[in-house]
């Protein structure tokens, strides 16, 4: 695997995703650096060891010239290695204290910029330095996922969204689709084995909701009895939803006849026009149906996101080529913002937020394209076809390194800790 990418721009932002984890992971010692036993969590100590094991693997070990070296840390493969250290093991390896892990993560970056100054125009070491920088932004995510799901110091200043209390208008744009190009192309750079390669798909016309649903119109759903109406939900969801004893979204909290929230720490009001946070597959369905809509598939959403109807052509972000920046998506921030923010942003097609705030769930089980061969890091897709939807876009906390158009994440349908939301489409005529 080979990527072209400037040395000094490569060195940039390896520093920089180390400065956004430093930032995210502030404040997790003492007691909570291992925290409860939970099935969707890590225990912070080994993750933020697992990210410079996975740096030094792939950077200065898996991609060495000559022998490979040990790892740093003595038996860290049989401490670190996600692919086969069991998740319910984590708690009780004998981990280096966080002062050590710290100085294995400085160790192993070190080493990592000075060989990217030593071998300049190795395409391979490129390929497996954004790989790692990626993976360290993912992670970066899910600690953050973390300190909201156990109630943690939220690790970054947040100022409050006032024009989150309007309530933008729900409106449908008209997508005309036909033949579209599904997933990266060869020539856009790095791309994770799961977007490979860009096929044809027929998308058929259809309607799709300029904005994400908001908090607004999902309290609507629960006060007409939502979670208690059997017809609204598929019988998975439905078990699901006895199984959790769930009766409104995750950190919803019903206090004198309003519906507020907790944000990390803090139990807060509920801005009606922010999107619904921290709702599931099963739940974004049942809401789908109570309000006669459905979600997209995908293809859909990717056309949506990308396709340019008048220059018949498809977009790496939904305004375009460029980078990201705050103006056109919120990545990267403490929070989310109203669905009808970031105009500057808007796909060709009209809809809004397709990159940023929220992840978004489809109707698409995560699966391979066409194709499909894996790549070097082979745990990182294949093991989960078939078991996850696919969601698209990212959300506040997720890294503008990362994001684009063609990006899948990837989750089981019952998670709903993680940042997503979700926006719908009118049903097939």
């Amino acid at each position: 695997m080979r990527v072209q990418i400037d040395p000094s721009a490569l060195a940039a932002e390896l520093r920089a995703s180390r400065a956004h984890l430093a930032k995210i992971i502030a404040g997790l010692d003492g007691d909570k650096l291992l925290g409860p036993k939970l099935t969707i969590v890590n225990p912070p100590l080994w993750e933020i060891g697992h990210v410079g094991w996975f740096q030094e693997f792939w950077c200065l070990r898996n991609s060495a010239r000559g022998a490979p070296p040990e790892p740093f840390v003595r038996g860290a493969d049989a401490l670190y290695n996600s692919a086969t250290v069991p998740h319910d093991t984590r708690w009780d390896l004998p981990l280096p204290d966080l002062d050590a892990t710290r100085s294995y993560l400085a160790a192993v970056q070190e080493r990592v910029l000075e060989r990217i100054e030593r071998e300049p125009e190795n395409s391979e070491l490129a390929y497996f330095v954004l790989l790692s920088i990626y993976h360290e932004d993912m992670h970066s995510e899910a600690f953050h996922y973390t300190r909201q799901t156990l109630g943690y110091r939220d690790p970054l200043e947040r100022s409050g969204d006032s024009s989150a209390d309007a309530k933008p208008q729900a409106i449908d744009v008209e997508l005309p689709g036909g033949k579209f190009m599904l997933g990266a192309q060869e020539g856009d750079g790095f791309a994770f084995d799961n977007e490979k390669w860009a096929h044809e798909v027929e998308i058929h016309p259809f309607r799709m909701a300029r904005l994400a649903v908001t908090n607004a119109e999902f309290a609507a759903f629960v006060d007409a009895g939502g979670y208690t109406r059997r017809e609204w939900w598929s019988d998975e969801g439905w078990d699901w939803k006895t199984r959790a004893a769930q009766t409104a979204p995750n950190y919803w909290v019903r206090e004198n006849n309003a519906w507020l929230q907790r944000r990390f720490d803090q139990v807060t009001p509920l801005p009606p026009g922010a999107p619904v946070l921290h709702v599931n597959w099963h739940e974004a369905n049942a809401y789908c149906r109570f309000a006669r809509r459905r979600l997209p598939t995908e293809a859909e959403w990717e056309y949506a996101a990308s396709w340019d109807n008048k220059a018949r052509d498809k977009r790496r972000y939904p305004w375009g080529s460029s980078l990201p920046t705050t103006a056109l998506a919120n990545l990267e921030t403490a929070d989310v913002t109203n669905v009808d923010s970031h105009a500057a942003g808007d796909s060709a097609s009209g809809c809004r937020q397709m990159i940023g705030n929220v992840w978004e769930w489809t109707a698409t089980t995560f699966g391979p394209y066409p194709g499909f061969a894996v790549d070097p890091y082979k745990e990182y897709s294949e093991p989960w076809f078939g078991t996850r939807k696919v969601l698209r876009g990212g959300s506040f906390a997720t890294s503008r390194r990362l994001i684009r158009n063609t990006w899948r994440n990837f989750f089981t349908p019952d998670r709903n800790d993680i940042f997503a939301g979700f926006r719908t489409c009118a049903l097939h005529r």
